[in-house]
């Protein structure tokens, strides 16, 4: 007997209606460097501002020591990331690791958080890529532009370029990724042939009652900076959401993830090390230099005019993860949006490009909204809340991806045991072990965010916006779900794969027809 509705896994199926994924379908273009230049893009950022505001709250030595404990737990993550995802080649990425692993509700919680920090994540890259574009722009011309309006170009420029298809998007990734990646180097070389390295630099955070130049606000200080530390990293962990769009996602996925965490965990360490060095820790930690450290870093061994110039080049570092992380989000909000978790225009695909627009243009105009609020609203009723709304989106972000990082590495867990015998093209050379270290570290950085005061008005925007949306799910959500491949993979136990070699309606008339 045919139906047009299922239960399963406390949740309720619909039969999709014809079309549904032919209007949703994606194209696959990306190579091993395409998805190495996505996973830089969406992270480079990262060491062109950020991390640094961290500095005035841990000192340098406590960001080094956090940094070089954040490498240990990506590279155990992305090995653990790379396993499920040569598994399951499709786009759902974390939230379709915890689907497989822990149901409906531990799919729903881990895309959800992993929206919230991509959706978060772009949103301060517009920012940060604002201050550049107007330092750079007022250093060339004399003129500025406010920066709402700068917000609104750059979301507007991005949306667009996305939506001309994954080729387009690839390859504009990496190019810019090349390029931010050559500026960095052209800032280290260039930092150490003029003589303006100075390593007592590093240390001139005035140390707090008992404690040391290196450790300014005692060891603490390292728990606080591990959320900072991230900073270098976060979106890497994005490329699983390529799958689809990947010639080879079972080879190539967990290769270029790899390679892009060694290529990422060399320059945060140029960065770390040279740009406080050049500038002075404390210089750079907060106050006007803050948002531009790197440029910061220019202006003491080049003149203004020629520093104005390599703003731009600053800026294309920028500009790469604006790139780079507003694919993760509309691939994201795409994966949910096709099996129901959120409401499902969010996944049609355009006609000619096959790339989910929907999805990035409503990211879009979310992160706006939430730049006008932190950044204009909240400061304009509260002037001592301006001080700390900066930070408030930039661990709105991180606080979103470390609780979809633990819910990962749970996952990993979970799936060994659970589907110890399923098809696993790569296989993480640290296992189980590795998935706990990251898991456990992952816990740590969430601690350093919880106790951390500065935080606080993150962590409460961040728990109403949750829970507002878990309630949704458990009212409405969680009865309008699809069978999309991420869905048919978890409820056969891993027997339906790869959606592009099986057809996206594999289970449909098993669960449907069944007499």
């Amino acid at each position: 007997m045919s139906t047009s509705t299922t239960k399963a896994s406390g949740a309720t199926y619909q039969r999709a209606e014809e079309g549904y994924f032919e209007k949703r379908g994606l194209r696959r273009t990306a190579g091993f460097w395409g998805l190495w230049g996505i996973g830089i893009a969406a992270v480079i950022s990262g060491a062109f501002s950020g991390w640094n505001v961290g500095l005035a709250t841990t000192g340098w030595g406590g960001l080094l020591i956090a940094t070089l404990i954040i490498v240990v737990m990506y590279f155990t993550l992305i090995f653990s990331i790379g396993e499920m995802s040569a598994a399951m080649p499709h786009t759902g990425g974390a939230y379709s690791f915890a689907r497989a692993a822990m149901g409906p509700w531990g799919g729903f919680i881990t895309g959800l958080a992993e929206t919230i920090a991509y959706v978060v994540t772009t949103a301060v890259v517009v920012w940060f890529s604002a201050i550049y574009a107007d330092s750079a722009l007022l250093g060339l011309t004399g003129l500025s532009i406010p920066q709402p309006v700068w917000w609104l170009i750059l979301y507007v420029a991005f949306v667009g370029l996305n939506s001309l298809g994954a080729q387009v998007g690839f390859r504009f990734a990496l190019i810019v990724a090349i390029i931010s990646l050559a500026v960095i180097l052209f800032f280290a070389v260039s930092a150490l042939a003029t003589g303006s390295v100075n390593f007592d630099s590093l240390l001139n955070i005035p140390a707090t009652d008992g404690n040391t130049a290196f450790l300014p606000f005692g060891a603490i200080g390292i728990l606080f900076a591990l959320p900072f530390a991230i900073w270098f990293f976060l979106g890497i962990e994005s490329l699983p959401l390529a799958a689809e769009e990947s010639k080879d996602p079972s080879k190539d996925i967990p290769k270029a993830s790899v390679w892009g965490v060694i290529t990422l965990a060399f320059f945060a360490i140029v960065v770390l090390v040279l740009n406080p060095a050049v500038t002075g820790t404390a210089a750079i930690s907060e106050g006007a230099d803050s948002g531009e450290p790197l440029l910061a870093g220019f202006r003491v061994f080049l003149p203004e005019s020629v520093a104005a110039v390599l703003a731009l080049f600053a800026l294309v570092g920028l500009l790469a993860s604006l790139q780079g992380i507003m694919f993760a989000y509309g691939r994201n909000m795409y994966s949910l949006s096709r099996a129901g978790y959120y409401p499902k225009f969010l996944s049609l695909t355009g006609k000619k490009h096959k790339t989910p627009w929907v999805s990035l243009l409503v990211g879009a105009i979310v992160g706006y909204i939430i730049l006008t609020l932190v950044l204009l609203v909240i400061p304009a009723i509260n002037p001592d809340a301006a001080g700390s709304a900066s930070g408030v989106i930039l661990f709105i972000a991180v606080f979103g991806a470390v609780i979809a990082y633990i819910m990962q590495m749970a996952s990993f867990v979970i799936l060994r045991r659970k589907l110890p015998d399923v098809k696993r093209p790569y296989v993480s050379p640290t296992g189980v072990g590795g998935a706990v270290v990251a898991g456990v570290i992952g816990v740590a950085t969430l601690l350093g965010i919880l106790l951390n005061p500065v935080f606080f008005l993150a962590v409460v925007t961040f728990a109403v916006l949750f829970v507002v949306s878990i309630v949704l799910f458990a009212l409405v959500g969680r009865h309008r779900l699809v069978l999309s491949p991420e869905e048919e993979y978890a409820l056969s136990g891993g027997a339906h794969g790869d959606p592009q070699v099986e057809g996206y309606d594999a289970m449909e008339a098993e669960v449907f027809d069944k007499k």
